[in-house]
C-alpha cells in the first residue's frame, strides 16, 4: 500500500503540473484581449461557485482574527498574487515569469519558515534548493544565462513569489484549525472581492468576436475549475501533510511544465540545455524532499 507521504508527494507533483500550464493558458487569454485583473476575477469566480456548491454550511471563521487572516490569504494567494503574475506576463515571456516566480518561491518560503517558525534549514535542503534553482535557470536561459527580462516584469514576478510564500506560511497555520474546504472557499471569496476593487481601474473585458471565443472559454474553465477549484484543495492538503517548506520545493517543476507546454503549443524546440536543466531540477527536488 502506498504510504501517506508518497501519496501527497505525488499529489503535489500533479498540482504543480497543472499550475505550470496556467502560465501558457493565461498568456493565451492575454493575447485574446483579456486584462490581467479580469482573467483572475473570472477564474476565481468560477472556482468560488464550484466551492460553494460543496461547502456552504459554515459561513464565518471562529474569530475576527482568523477571518482577517483568511482575508490576507485571499490577497497573498489570490488577487495580489495573480494580478502581479498576470501583469508580468504582459511584459515578458511566460517561461521567464515562470522561472522567476517558481525559482524564488521555495527559497522565500524556506526563509520565512526559518524566521517565523524557527525551523532549521538543513544542508540537504540548501544544496537541493540550489541544484533545483540552477536547473530551472539553465532551462530558461538555454545555457546562455542571458534572460532579457523586462525590469517591470522582473519586479512583479519577484513580488508574486514573496506573496505566495506568505500565503503558504499562513495556510499552514490555518489548516490545523479549519477544514481545507472552508479555507479554500474563503480564499476564493476574498480573492474575488479584493480583485473587483482592482478591476475598477481597468476596462471591462470584451469577448472576442472571432473564432477565438471557444479558446477563451476553454482556458477560463481550465483556470477556474482545474487550476483553482481542484488544485487549491489538493495544495491545501499537501501543505498540511508535508509542510510549506517541503511543498514549496515542488514549485520548481512549474517552469519545466511551462516550457514543455510552450513547445507543444508554440512549436518551440527541445534543446540539450532543457534536458540537462530538467534533470538537475528533478534531482534537486528529490534531495530536498527526502
Amino acid at each position: 500500500m502506498m504510504s501517506r507521504n508518497v501519496l501527497y508527494n505525488l499529489i503535489a507533483l500533479l498540482t504543480v503540473t497543472f499550475w505550470g500550464l496556467t502560465f501558457v493558458s493565461t498568456k493565451i487569454l492575454i493575447l485574446c484581449g483579456l486584462t490581467p485583473a479580469w482573467i483572475f476575477i473570472i477564474r476565481f469566480a468560477i472556482a468560488y461557485l464550484c466551492m460553494v456548491a460543496i461547502c456552504h454550511k459554515k459561513l464565518w471563521s471562529d474569530s475576527r482574527r482568523d477571518e482577517l487572516c483568511m482575508a490576507v490569504m485571499g490577497l497573498t494567494g489570490g488577487s495580489l498574487y495573480y494580478i502581479a503574475e498576470n501583469t508580468a506576463l504582459q511584459w515578458s515571456y511566460a517561461s521567464n515569469v515562470s522561472m522567476i516566480v517558481c525559482g524564488a518561491t521555495p527559497v522565500m518560503t524556506i526563509l520565512l519558515c526559518a524566521v517565523f517558525d524557527n525551523q532549521k534549514i538543513s544542508t540537504r535542503t540548501i544544496l537541493g534548493s540550489a541544484l533545483a534553482l540552477s536547473g530551472v535557470a539553465m532551462v530558461m536561459s538555454d545555457g546562455t544565462f542571458s534572460f532579457g527580462l523586462s525590469p517591470k516584469g522582473d519586479i512583479l514576478a519577484l513580488f508574486a513569489a514573496l506573496l505566495w510564500a506568505v500565503y503558504c506560511l499562513l495556510l499552514k497555520r490555518m489548516s490545523g484549525r479549519y477544514s481545507n474546504l472552508f479555507i479554500t472557499r474563503k480564499i476564493f471569496f476574498y480573492g474575488c472581492a479584493t480583485g473587483l476593487v482592482w478591476s475598477l481601474f481597468e476596462e471591462m473585458p470584451r469577448m472576442p468576436a472571432d473564432g477565438s471565443i471557444v479558446t477563451v472559454i476553454i482556458n477560463l474553465l481550465f483556470l477556474g475549475v482545474v487550476a483553482s477549484f481542484i488544485c487549491y484543495m489538493m495544495w491545501g492538503d499537501v501543505v498540511k501533510v508535508l509542510g510549506p517548506d517541503h511543498a514549496a520545493n515542488y514549485i520548481y517543476f512549474n517552469p519545466l511544465v511551462t516550457v514543455i507546454a510552450s513547445m507543444l503549443i508554440l512549436g518551440e524546440p527541445i534543446t540539450l540545455w532543457l534536458v540537462i536543466g530538467g534533470i538537475m531540477t528533478v534531482a534537486g527536488v528529490w534531495m530536498t524532499s527526502r
